[in-house]
């Protein structure tokens, strides 16, 4: 029988719709039977923005609503024998995004209401809390089953607000309140489930709930959201082949670019690596390998934080850190690193457990390109385009071989972009270069090696690899011998391609490329 190709579910986050209307649904029930037959009751997830958050809340809506039929050939079906039908208290808090206090309340007020048609509500409940406490008991004493509730993006309301000191306390009381019941209705909950991106501890639903169960960096949840190499294969494969006929290449090459522009999280270790879906539905939809995650979300408030804490652009990634100084409230961080984390910014790529220390680094190209562009107004120019057309420019120069006619395009285009008071130190002319040569990786292999002080950088073109060294009010010949001390060319030789020496020299005063020298190795 012919395999007929499903539709891609990019931005659908209802599972009753994906089942119904023939999407694609990668199957994720194993861990739903899991999450629902655990000694807790109350869980939590933490995941970055758009990894399917979302959908396993739906998904949990339809397992406890007992709708047997639309998990029909996943893998539950095999698992659960009961199917029982609860009542379920499904609440999207993401509705409540940049809100003050008055549309905050106003927005939980619809969601209430909601309920309140069927389960009814009593005169004297008047507050938030005294709603969902009615409303629970109610439903419990009407169906005699115990009650679910699910709550997505639990701290959408306070991401936008986080470091504001009037604004966090005010929705942050109005949102502990809310939550509140949670508590003291144990015994008419059935379960209890939360999703989010970070944990607010003042909001002391992580203080009260003591029994609330963390499961983001448990391993057997690795690849809970998200969607693993192995799913790809086996539950994608079909798909594969079309994109690998629509871009005229061959299967493998299709995985090599899927993987190195949206592969790469881990939220545990060890855990399999996850791709982030919604990139990923984006290319397939498309046939295209563009930035979709970063381009889905502005990270104006990124930018801003990472101008407060003093987070040079190529200090962003390469950190080490326990689990407690990423996996943590970001309301009262005194360093970028959790926010940078829990945003997806920044993933684990290795662990340390001799000193339970994990490595965190960029996760993918998507991710560091994104990041390098939005940088570009703050240490480049504003004239975003002209850099970016500069980039593709130097790409094409190294593509025919030509690294002379890179440099003076780079020359001229430094030379030409308005200078800024606050550029006159050393340390931003590196960070210049790091940003344009990690923008050069989207069309050629780029590795800038030293994340502090001077920049440092191996290009590998199709036909050439490039050992770059910058000095700064120095001379070429003297990056040139930088190159030779540290031995690049003999590190580099069994890479198949010939071996060309690039030492550049950067006047800090003119602001521009002073001279450089080009040497082949021999």
């Amino acid at each position: 029988m012919e395999q007929q190709q499903k539709f891609y579910p990019v931005g659908i986050q209802t599972f009753s719709e994906i089942i119904g209307k023939n999407y694609l649904y990668i199957d994720k029930t194993g861990y739903v039977y899991r999450m629902t037959h655990s000694a807790s009751k109350y869980m939590f997830l933490s995941r970055p923005r758009r990894f399917g958050k979302s959908l396993l809340a739906s998904t949990l809506h339809s397992y406890f609503e007992g709708r047997k039929e639309l998990f029909k050939g996943l893998v539950i079906e095999k698992l659960e024998t009961e199917w029982m039908s609860y009542p379920v208290f499904h609440f999207d808090m993401s509705l409540a995004k940049h809100v003050d206090r008055e549309r905050l309340e106003s927005m939980l007020n619809i969601q209430l209401y909601r309920y309140e048609e069927i389960y009814g509500r009593l005169d004297g409940e008047v507050m938030l809390n005294d709603r969902l406490t009615g409303l629970i008991q109610r439903a419990y004493q009407q169906t005699g089953k115990q009650v679910v509730v699910l709550i997505d993006e639990y701290d959408a309301p306070l991401l936008d607000v986080m470091h504001e000191d009037k604004n966090l306390p005010i929705l942050r009381n109005v949102m502990r309140n809310f939550y509140s019941p949670l508590k003291a209705c144990d015994p008419y909950l059935r379960y209890v489930f939360l999703t989010g991106i970070t944990k607010f501890s003042q909001l002391s639903i992580f203080s009260e709930l003591n029994n609330i169960k963390n499961i983001s960096m448990d391993e057997p949840y690795a690849a809970i959201c998200g969607i693993t190499e192995e799913e790809i294969k086996e539950q994608m494969s079909y798909d594969l082949g079309l994109l690998a006929e629509k871009m005229q290449i061959t299967r493998d090459e299709v995985l090599a670019k899927l993987k190195e522009n949206y592969d790469g999280y881990h939220f545990t270790w060890p855990s399999p690596d996850i791709y982030n879906p919604f990139s990923l539905f984006n290319a397939f939809n498309d046939g295209k390998f563009n930035s979709y995650w970063f381009g889905s979300g502005t990270p104006t408030y990124l930018i801003e934080m990472l101008n407060k804490f003093g987070v040079l652009p190529s200090e962003i990634g390469g950190i080490e850190a326990v689990a407690a100084e990423f996996d943590a409230p970001t309301e009262r961080m005194t360093n970028i690193t959790p926010l940078l984390y829990q945003s997806g910014y920044i993933t684990i790529k290795g662990y340390d457990s001799v000193f339970d220390i994990y490595t965190l680094d960029i996760p993918n190209k998507e991710v560091r390109i994104g990041l390098m562009r939005n940088l570009i107004p703050s240490y480049i120019t504003n004239d975003t385009l002209t850099t970016t057309t500069m980039v593709v420019d130097l790409a094409r120069a190294l593509s025919r071989g030509d690294m002379d006619a890179a440099l003076r395009l780079l020359q001229k285009f430094l030379s030409t972009i308005p200078y800024c008071d606050n550029t006159d130190y050393e340390g931003h002319y590196q960070q210049v270069f790091f940003i344009i040569f990690n923008l050069l990786g989207y069309y050629v292999d780029v590795e800038v090696r030293t994340p502090r002080g001077r920049v440092d950088m191996v290009m590998r073109s199709w036909t050439t690899l490039y050992v770059v060294e910058l000095k700064l009010d120095k001379s070429a010949d003297a990056a040139m011998q930088q190159i030779d001390l540290k031995n690049y060319p003999e590190r580099f030789a069994l890479c198949g391609l010939p071996v060309v020496k690039v030492g550049i020299n950067f006047d800090t005063k003119r602001h521009t490329l002073a001279d450089w020298k080009i040497e082949p190795v021999k």
